[in-house]
This record gives C-alpha cells, structure tokens and sequence, in this order.
C-alpha cells in the first residue's frame, strides 16, 4: 500500500488566458507548481492516487479560450483521472482501500429530480475534477473525490492503469453518445471529426454497439485510412470542401455502395468547430439523429423547419452516466475499444509544453500525463 501523503503535489492553472474587451490585448494564461495539505476526508470520500491524467479539449478550453469553470482559479485542472485508493474517509462504503479506479468524469448528487429521472450525468450539483471538485483536479499527485461512483478496474492485463485515464472522458462520453442515440444493431452512423481525441472512439464504439455502416469525415487522410481499421467502413476527408460540398460527395459514396443517403442515418458531431458542426447539420435528413458532441463557442444557423419536415432530432449530450463505466471499460480491456494506437504518456512535469502542443493541434495522440513529481 502506498503511504498517504501529508500534501498533495499538484499543477495549478493560477490565471486561465484573458483578453482585453477594449484593446484586444492577450495576458498569457499561467499554470505552476504548488502543494497543500490533503484534506480531512469527509465519510463518503476516497483520496485517489493519480496514475494518470488525460488532456482534454475541455481544459484546452478554461485554460486558453475563457470558458468558466465553475470554482474559480486559483485551481487545478484535469478531469480524465485514473488511480489507486489510498484513504477513505471514516464510515465510507465499498471495499475502496487499495483497489485501482477510474474517477467519472462527472459524479452526480444522486439526490435531485434530474438524478431521478436517469440525467445524472447533467445532474446540476455535480462534482467535476478540474471544474466543480473544489481545488482538485487530475493533475496532481493525489485527488480526493466521492467514492459513490468511483469504477473499479478488474483484470487489465498488460495495459497500464496510466492509459486507463483516456476511459473516463474520451471513452465513456462517446459510450454515453450511444446511448442517447438508442444506437441499435445495423443502425447506419456518421462520425463528423473521426479522428480526434473522442472522435476515434465515436467511430470505435458505433461498431462496437453493432452499427451495419459507419462513415468517418475529418481533415486527414491518413487519419482516416487508419480509421478503416477502427470502426470506419468508409470515409471522406473533409479538407478543402465545403458542407454542400460533402453532402453531394456524401451521396455518391452512398450511391456507390447501395445505401440511401436521405433517410435513417445517426450522425454524431464531434469536431467542436464550425465547419464540422455545418457538415453534420448539411447531412441531417429523414428520420434522422444528431448527437452534438463537440463543443465551441460558434453560433450555427439552421432551418428549424427542416428539422420539423425532416421528423428529424438533434440531441446533445454531455458526460457520461458513472453506471455506464464498467459496461465502457469492459469493451476497453476485452479489445472491442482499443486505446493503445491514440494514447501518449509522458511527464506530468511536461504540463506546459503538452497544453501548447495540445492547443497548436500538433499532437499525433491523445496526451496522459504521469506524475513525476
């Protein structure tokens, strides 16, 4: 058993990007290095020694582009936590102590009228790591966090508990995605932005959850061909071509391989930008779904009309349901989902330079910081 610490090293994000409303002028965001006392931990909590923590378009956001957290920085940021129990708090229950976990991303009340009716994952009062958990977040030494919904990792193999952080954002939002979209066995899918950060896993747990044909659409070529070999049945880049553009090139594919283009597809948006988000409404047809997934600050214009003719539905989604976390890394560890070609470890001490390659759109992979503190 590891021996409980007295203070809790951590990366705080002290001042978030800011931008003056008159001149225009940026104040560079600032991330340091700090500790302070691990708290007394309440009945019902865990301190949670991080493995590792994944890096989120999501703390790209508070961190660069001014999008509120909802406890105020001075704070630490990271919400794709995975680790070992090393406390719990007096009168906690479960068997906890010592066991490996994955932290949801999101923990609900589980004592509100949006709990009751199953939305838990958008629970009002829910706790986030990096946003709502106080002070804490994932990049850090230790975390203390609700051991309610906490998900045990059982029989990992050869996988690195490290590598597990990616399941509780990157992995289980998409598992959620599918649910929301009563994704069904033969069910024809789109994946616009198939190839980032969530996007692989959109397009992984489509077929996964049984989806006849799934359509990946990004920018990269390359991305895309390896895709064929996770998930994807067919693909269109995106690069240089505009959403009608991708619509008649959508047909065609279509045409080609004997499916209809205008009826019954599930198109999930993971892009977070507005030139995907205009694809996936220019595709939006018949009796159709689509999943927001991806988020950004762009206003979209749209029809509402065609939405009411087309007996169509947009749906967004956020989080993930902690329920639904065993079922996600299930099909983790028994390959359905596969995580080793997406993911990179490196240094948490590497925090700076990993958000700026992060935020230029220059990492190959999805970046899980290990402390090395």
């Amino acid at each position: 058993m590891t021996d409980i610490p007295d203070t809790i090293q951590t990366w705080q994000m002290v001042q978030p990007w800011t931008r003056d409303r008159e001149t225009g002028e940026k104040t560079p965001g600032a991330l340091e290095r700090t500790s302070f006392p691990v708290p007394e931990l309440q009945p019902g909590e865990a301190l949670v020694e991080v493995a590792g923590c994944g890096v989120c378009h999501t703390d790209l956001g508070y961190f660069y582009h001014g999008v509120p957290t909802v406890n105020k920085p001075p704070l630490t940021l990271g919400h794709e936590i995975s680790g070992r129990v090393v406390a719990v708090g007096a009168g906690t229950a479960g068997d906890w102590l010592g066991r490996e976990v994955i932290v949801p991303a999101v923990m609900p009340c589980n004592d509100c009228p949006i709990c009751a009716a199953g939305r838990g994952n958008r629970c009002l009062a829910q706790k986030m790591p990096g946003n709502s958990l106080g002070i804490y977040g994932g990049f850090s030494s230790h975390i203390p966090v609700p051991a309610a919904d906490l998900c045990a990792v059982e029989n990992r193999g050869e996988l690195p508990l490290e590598w597990l952080a990616v399941v509780a954002d990157a992995v289980t939002t998409p598992y959620q995605a599918m649910v929301r979209a009563d994704l069904q066995p033969g069910d024809r899918v789109i994946v616009v932005g198939a190839t980032g950060g969530v996007g692989t896993y959109v397009t992984q747990l489509a077929k996964a959850f049984g989806a006849g044909t799934v359509v990946a659409i990004d920018l990269d070529q390359g991305k895309l061909e390896r895709m064929l070999d996770h998930g994807a049945d067919q693909f269109i880049s995106s690069a240089g071509k505009s959403a009608k553009d991708i619509r008649y090139e959508f047909r065609a594919l279509c045409q080609e391989h004997g499916l209809p283009h205008n009826y019954g597809w599930k198109i999930f948006e993971v892009t977070g930008a507005g030139p995907g988000q205009e694809i996936s409404l220019a595709l939006l047809s018949f009796i159709g779904k689509l999943v927001w997934i991806g988020f950004s600050t762009t206003v979209n214009q749209y029809s509402l009309s065609r939405l009411m003719a087309f007996d169509a539905e947009i749906i967004g989604t956020w989080g993930c349901l902690p329920k639904h976390y065993p079922a996600a890394l299930q099909m983790v560890l028994d390959g359905r989902v596969r995580i080793e070609p997406f993911v990179e470890v490196r240094p948490m001490s590497t925090i700076r330079e990993t958000f700026e390659e992060a935020h230029a759109g220059k990492l190959e992979k999805r970046a899980v910081l290990k402390p090395d503190f």
